[in-house]
């Protein structure tokens, strides 16, 4: 069985957009690529030939991954998030014990992970170790270069 893909529905529409782009205008775009490179002659030597039927195979790839994690979503369902204890789907603010410095994150499925931006995977280390903690609870947390101790402020929706 494949493994199921937890999506909130914001991640679920930017998938679906993402998708709906690759087969409409990415393929039309490479397609039109590999016109041009036959278009130069011989296919032995054409490096702009191999280079589209790459991007195409990369296109095509990309296209199958999204239709089967939209085969397989789970959206989170806003209304059963709880603000008593962490679940994927729920912001947490916290403070770094080590660098009394208040952090906030979303925790969501590695699909939609972007530390950048505050969203945080459930499969990574402080995803995984945040979940099922409440409000006030002391989470020391294995990472590569140590461990970091976080104090619970808040749980959100």
């Amino acid at each position: 069985m494949a493994k199921e893909t937890v999506l909130t529905s914001e991640g679920l529409a930017k998938l679906e957009r993402e998708l709906e782009e690759l087969k409409t205008i990415k393929r039309k775009e490479v397609a039109d690529k590999i016109k041009v490179a036959i278009s130069f002659g011989d296919l032995s030597e054409n490096s702009e030939y191999d280079e589209a039927k790459n991007e195409q195979a990369m296109i095509e790839s990309r296209i199958l991954q999204v239709e089967a994690m939209l085969k397989n979503v789970k959206i989170l369902d806003a209304g059963a998030l709880s603000t008593d204890t962490i679940m994927v789907g729920s912001k947490v603010k916290l403070l770094d014990t080590e660098f009394d410095e208040e952090e906030t994150f979303q925790i969501v499925g590695s699909t939609e992970a972007n530390p950048d931006e505050g969203r945080i995977s459930d499969e990574s280390p402080i995803g995984m170790n945040l979940l099922g903690h409440r409000i006030g609870d002391i989470v020391a947390i294995p990472v590569p270069n140590g461990t970091v101790t976080y104090k619970v402020l808040d749980i959100m929706m």
